[in-house]
């Protein structure tokens, strides 16, 4: 059976990392993208067939269908899944937020994932094999920081559905994890006052906010024959801080 990957959110930091992490492991890689990516565009130079790219606006509830139904006739279904797509990540106060901003989170980070699991669980279940990693964050963890009520809301949601999916298949050798970061220092941070981001890191122990390099490593394990025994587990990855 070849090993394919479908990682949504491919045109991350993290989704470039983690397909350069780990290309020598899968027969194909779909990496799901919004637009033109100059990352994307060289890796798919040098994967060539290997690498599939696959447009999706996970705002638009067709254009995720169509994007599942893309995968579907790409020709290889995938053994393993990578979710990463968030909304926009910025500090506004609840009295300020608006049920759109709640619904797009909620959209592009669970919907998404509930329409591409409908698709291809059932498959990994009859073949007796999947892994499933899923972005979450710290704010599952522990105390959230203010302000980020929607996009807290929408990963813990997205953690509901882990912990309810990897009950349902823990006996299809099918995993279902999560991994929740503290802050990592990507573009998805752009909307964060750069003082915000200073004082975070200064929070952490070491001083720093976390790098995609010290995130991809659990993803990677994650998704390894290594990782058969663990399932439903929200694994925080602290930057050195307690929590």
């Amino acid at each position: 059976m070849d090993k394919v990957l479908l990682v949504t959110g491919g045109s991350s930091d993290i989704g470039i990392n983690l397909i350069n992490r780990v290309k020598d492991n899968y027969s194909y890689i779909i990496a799901h993208h919004i637009g033109d990516d100059e990352k994307l565009k060289e890796l798919k130079e040098e994967l060539k067939e290997k690498l599939i790219l696959i447009e999706g606006n996970f705002l638009d509830y067709e254009k995720t269908q169509e994007f599942v139904e893309a995968v579907k006739q790409c020709g290889h279904i995938p053994t393993d899944i990578v979710h990463l797509p968030a909304g926009s990540f910025e500090n506004i106060k609840f009295k300020k937020l608006t049920w759109d901003k709640f619904r797009d989170d909620i959209d592009i980070s669970l919907r998404s994932l509930v329409l591409v699991l409908k698709e291809f669980l059932p498959v990994m279940a009859k073949n007796k094999y999947g892994r499933v990693v899923v972005m979450l964050t710290s704010c599952t963890v522990n105390v959230p920081p203010k302000y980020l009520a929607s996009y807290t809301t929408s990963k813990y949601a997205l953690l509901g559905l882990v912990k309810s999916l990897a009950v349902e298949y823990a006996g299809n050798n099918v995993t279902i994890n999560g991994i929740s970061p503290t802050m990592i220092e990507t573009k998805f941070l752009s909307k964060v006052p750069s003082l915000l981001v200073e004082q975070n890191a200064l929070k952490s122990p070491n001083g720093k906010n976390l790098t995609v390099d010290e995130v991809t490593p659990m993803i990677e394990f994650l998704l390894s024959d290594k990782a058969c025994a663990i399932t439903g587990e929200n694994i925080a990855i602290t930057n050195g801080n307690i929590m």
